[in-house]
């Protein structure tokens, strides 16, 4: 009885931890429009914006490690690495966020959320471009099947804004571009680092590359806007939600499994679809919309079980080095372990 108590309470303790991962994950998304939406907060500055939730993120990361000691952070990041392989991460995590918040000036929620489903295809590109993926007959099919549905959603979105696809699918290939970077450099340094890590490396250099582009793109034009009054306490609010965001992938990584991490960011993306058509006036979903939207997940969920077979037969192979990158568009987990290390 109390071992089945025992096991009743790990599961809820998991299915708590998902549906705060799916909860803030999504509010997230919901928030930085809200802030950056000129009907609403109207702080149409998403270079600053992502360059104050990096800078928070850094600071706060550095605290929580460094001073108080409650986070221990994995070492094993010299120099070298962190020239070779974080500085790139970063600075495609950088182009990433920016380009993906100043999407949302120009198109809608839903309709930035459907173009990111094409981000396995933007990868297999890639990585095939460097080596790292085998064109196959059941690859090209389910990259077939996501683009098919990327452009029927297309189709049926009522007002598109071409300079905000631009900036979104800039965004695809940057996180795509970050993705390659952590399989060609980071695997081949043998580095495990958790999300938490990542962050606290990856954070301060994104920051630094966000800083140059802030300077010569939203800085004039918050100068030109009059004298800086912007909402500290709304902007503060919205950097703790980045943070708590990334604590929490951290937490459901740390007791699920890559295919339940997986399954969440699949829901997480059709709750932010949806609710997206209720909570702003800039969005109309149509029946064509979310036609296109499932037929593109349906080949995005082909591609993460292709993903993670491949993965179990690399695991299950003797000899073979453990190579995992779990990633969802606001998250990231790099685990790079030899077979014997692995949990």
């Amino acid at each position: 009885m109390d071992q089945w108590m025992k096991k009743l309470k790990d599961s809820g303790v998991t299915y708590a931890y998902l549906i705060l991962y799916i909860a803030i994950s999504s509010g997230q998304i919901f928030f930085n429009k809200w802030v950056l939406s000129s009907k609403e907060i109207n702080f149409p500055y998403p270079v600053a914006l992502t360059l104050l939730h990096m800078t928070f993120s850094s600071v706060l990361c550095f605290i929580l490690t460094k001073v108080l000691k409650i986070i221990k952070i994995e070492e094993g990041v010299t120099p070298e690495i962190y020239a070779t392989s974080i500085i790139p991460i970063g600075a495609m995590f950088a182009m990433t966020l920016w380009l993906g918040n100043s999407a949302y000036l120009y198109i809608s929620v839903a309709f930035a959320q459907m173009l990111k489903a094409v981000m396995p295809v933007a990868v297999f590109i890639l990585g095939a471009a460097a080596g790292l993926e085998v064109l196959s007959c059941r690859m090209f099919l389910i990259m077939s099947v996501i683009s098919f549905g990327v452009i029927v959603a297309s189709y049926g979105e009522v007002t598109v804004s071409w300079v905000g696809v631009v900036y979104q699918m800039g965004g695809v290939v940057g996180e795509a571009l970050r993705l390659i970077f952590m399989e060609i450099f980071v695997k081949r340094k043998g580095i495990r680092l958790n999300s938490i890590s990542v962050m606290y490396y990856v954070s301060p250099c994104s920051a630094f590359c966000l800083f140059i582009p802030w300077l010569f793109l939203d800085k004039p034009k918050m100068d030109s806007a009059g004298p800086w009054n912007f909402p500290p306490l709304i902007l503060f609010l919205n950097c703790i939600c980045t943070f708590v965001l990334n604590l929490s992938v951290f937490l459901v990584i740390s007791r699920t499994s890559a295919l339940t991490i997986r399954v969440a960011g699949v829901v997480r993306d059709w709750v932010v679809v949806l609710l997206s058509a209720a909570l702003f006036s800039d969005t109309k979903l149509t029946f064509i919309n979310l036609v296109g939207y499932g037929i593109a997940i349906a080949g995005v969920v082909a591609y993460n079980n292709h993903k993670l077979k491949k993965e179990a037969s690399g695991i299950n192979t003797p000899g073979n080095t453990i190579s995992r990158i779990e990633v969802t568009s606001d998250d990231t987990r790099v685990q790079l372990a030899p077979p014997n290390e692995a949990r």
